[in-house]
Formats: C-alpha cells, sequence, structure tokens
C-alpha cells in the first residue's frame, strides 16, 4: 500500500507515541517519533515529514519554540496536541504558525480527520516544482501590501520577496480572492476551506485572519484589504492592482 503521507509525533510520552505511531501506520502514513527536540531534530535531518504532531508541553525545549523553529526553517504542516485547559497556548502557537490543534484526551479519530485536513492543504498548495511569479496575470491578486500568486501558491510584498505562510493561510487568501467584496461568515469560510472538520464556531479562524493582516495590511489596526464586518463575517477589498480569480 502506498504511503498517504509521512508523519513525526513528538511528545515525551512513550505510550502516546506508540499508540499514535499504530493508529496513524494502519491508515497508511509513515510514522516516526521524537521523544524531545534534539531527537526531533536529528529525524528532520534524516527526512523532512509532511506533518509534525508535536506535544506543547514536553522537558527542555517546549513545543511552542519549536514550532517558531520550526515555521522559520521548514515547509510542513503542524498540528499541535494541548491539554484542555491550555487555551493560552492553543491561541499562541496558531498566531506563530501552526496549522491545526488537537486536545487532550482526544479521540484518534479526530486526530485522523485534521492530519487528512493538513495533508490536503499542503497537498493542493504544493506543485512539484513553484513556478516563476507571473505578475500581472489572471492569477495574481492585490492584496494590502502584498502580491498574491495563486498558481505558484506565493505571497510576495512590494520588493518580491516571498513571505512565509501557512497551508490554512492560503486557503483563506484563495477563498477570499474568489469572493470579492463579498461578506463571508466564520462558517462560509470553513466551508470554502474544506475544513469542516473544525467546531462550526471554531474562533481560531480569527486567529488565522488577524495573523494574515500583518503580513498583507499596511496597517493590521485598520484593515483595508480583509475587512471585519461586525455580526456578519470578513470582507476582502481588492486592491487597485487586483485580478480576481474567478469562482471554482
Amino acid at each position: 500500500m502506498s504511503s498517504s503521507g509521512q508523519v513525526l509525533i513528538v511528545d515525551d510520552d512513550a505510550s502516546v507515541r506508540a499508540m499514535l505511531a499504530e493508529y496513524l501506520s494502519s491508515h497508511g502514513y509513515a510514522v516516526s517519533q521524537a521523544d524531545a527536540a534534539e531527537a526531533m531534530r536529528a529525524e528532520i535531518e534524516r527526512s523532512l515529514p509532511d506533518i509534525i504532531l508535536l506535544d506543547i508541553r514536553m522537558p527542555g525545549e517546549d513545543g511552542l519554540s519549536l514550532v517558531r523553529y520550526l515555521r522559520s526553517h521548514y515547509d510542513v504542516g503542524i498540528i499541535m496536541v494541548t491539554a484542555s485547559g491550555e487555551l493560552v497556548d492553543r491561541v499562541v502557537g496558531l498566531e506563530i504558525g501552526a496549522d491545526d490543534y488537537v486536545t487532550k484526551p482526544f479521540d484518534p479519530r479526530e486526530l485522523l480527520a485534521r492530519v487528512k485536513s493538513v495533508m490536503r492543504r499542503l497537498q493542493a498548495r504544493a506543485p512539484a516544482d513553484k513556478p516563476a511569479q507571473k505578475q500581472g496575470t489572471s492569477q495574481t491578486v492585490r492584496v494590502g501590501r502584498c502580491s498574491l500568486d495563486l498558481e505558484s501558491h506565493c505571497l510576495l510584498d512590494d520588493m518580491g520577496a516571498e513571505i512565509p505562510m501557512t497551508a490554512m493561510e492560503f486557503d483563506l487568501l484563495r477563498v477570499f480572492a474568489s469572493h470579492p467584496n463579498r461578506v463571508l461568515s466564520r462558517d462560509q469560510l470553513l466551508t470554502l476551506t474544506r475544513n469542516r472538520e473544525w467546531e462550526p464556531f471554531d474562533r481560531s479562524i480569527d486567529i488565522r485572519i488577524a495573523r494574515l493582516r500583518r503580513k498583507v495590511e499596511p496597517d493590521p489596526e485598520h484593515p483595508q484589504a480583509i475587512r471585519t464586518v461586525r455580526n456578519a463575517g470578513y470582507m476582502f477589498v481588492p486592491g487597485k492592482a487586483s485580478r480576481p480569480h474567478p469562482d471554482a
């Protein structure tokens, strides 16, 4: 059976690692394990995974520090594993670049659904060879101070430098670009980004949009490209140089 993808489990609890490794392997994933930061780095050097399941509370270097490290060095999916009461950790983790989270104790089926969701987004945004930037084509959309290349899945600043973004952040920008000047509720955004595994009223989408605003808005405190519509949702207002991508 061909592999569904490669997953690295980073958790200091050997029993948790063993349970997750057995479960994910039974669903076609190639699984490796690490019990701490040093072992994680060694595993990544041997083979870069598609997704990393990262426990937040570990001795030594904690999971939030590792999220920052991973996001600045690698293009991988990151799913945080947190305790049920660690709301602040979940919020901070999403703000610094994690793709998703699951809370302990969790049903392995929920974790599998989230792994599949992140894997789909990674596969959708990563062609085998990233094409050169195509400014001025129908695939380029002006978003605030940036240009979004929908074909190559790149977000570029005014100097042409690429701005890193997670798979979920790209999905949100793609949806906004496909629906300019339309108010989209949180529930519609979840549906259009194919993230129905999330809870319908999951406010973490607000965290993603706040993070996007810091990347694309000249003044994130007074957003003009991705606007909040009170009690309704969000609306993307294209810039003058925008060429909106047609609805799929």
